[in-house]
């Protein structure tokens, strides 16, 4: 049985996914169709974007996006079909680290919650590969509800979705704009580095116990 979580610290821990618990990055895809890696680094910039693919994350298919940018990039629509097509490709896998923090948070007692910008049509990919995903009471995806981190207007509808009392509330994330928000709404924020960073916090935090030296 888990333990209770202290009287008065944290009772709830939110944790991002991508960055801090799983490992996306679409270089895994493309250095396999870009050899040259400046070139690779380009089109991932100015063509595949990271302003274009946000859009996906906020609820547009990634047909709808693909189509789209092969419009304004005719001679590159191959590239840019493989980004839908062979979109697994570009997840790295989990975050091993993190996610040995993830399970001792999950035995303290704590809620566990989790909010992501992430393609609705692509989260079952994920679900899927990841069996940690069953640990957290709920998940708030960006591309089912239509809004984006940092939108403070997402972390509102888990505030309340949840019932979470953001002051008793711990949320993690690796984008500092997010950290900010979450901070300005009262959670305590922590700017995700590493695992070791992140536990030390916890336990600063009063969510973790110290170690035994």
């Amino acid at each position: 049985m888990p333990a209770r979580p202290p009287a008065t610290g944290p009772t709830a821990a939110v944790f991002d996914l991508g960055g801090v618990l799983i490992d996306w990055d679409p270089r895994y895809l493309y250095r396999q169709l870009i050899p040259d890696e400046a070139e690779m680094e380009r089109f991932l910039r100015d063509v595949v974007s990271p302003a274009w693919n946000l859009e996906h994350d906020r609820g547009r298919s990634l047909a709808e996006g693909v189509a789209l940018l092969s419009r304004e990039h005719p001679d590159q629509a191959a590239l840019i079909a493989a980004f839908h097509e062979r979109w697994p490709e570009t997840l790295g896998g989990a975050i091993e680290s993190t996610v040995e923090v993830l399970a001792e948070v999950r035995a303290s007692g704590v809620r566990l919650l989790a909010l992501t910008n992430w393609s609705a049509e692509t989260w079952p990919i994920g679900v899927a590969r990841f069996p940690f995903l069953a640990w957290f009471e709920g998940v708030v995806v960006s591309g089912q509800e239509r809004l984006v981190k940092p939108d403070p207007a997402l972390f509102r509808r888990l505030i309340e979705r949840y019932g979470l009392d953001p002051t008793r509330t711990v949320y993690i994330d690796d984008l500092a704009a997010n950290v900010a928000v979450a901070a300005d709404l009262g959670f305590r924020a922590l700017r995700f580095r590493d695992a070791a960073t992140l536990r030390d916090e916890l336990v600063e935090a009063g969510l973790l116990p110290a170690r035994a030296r």
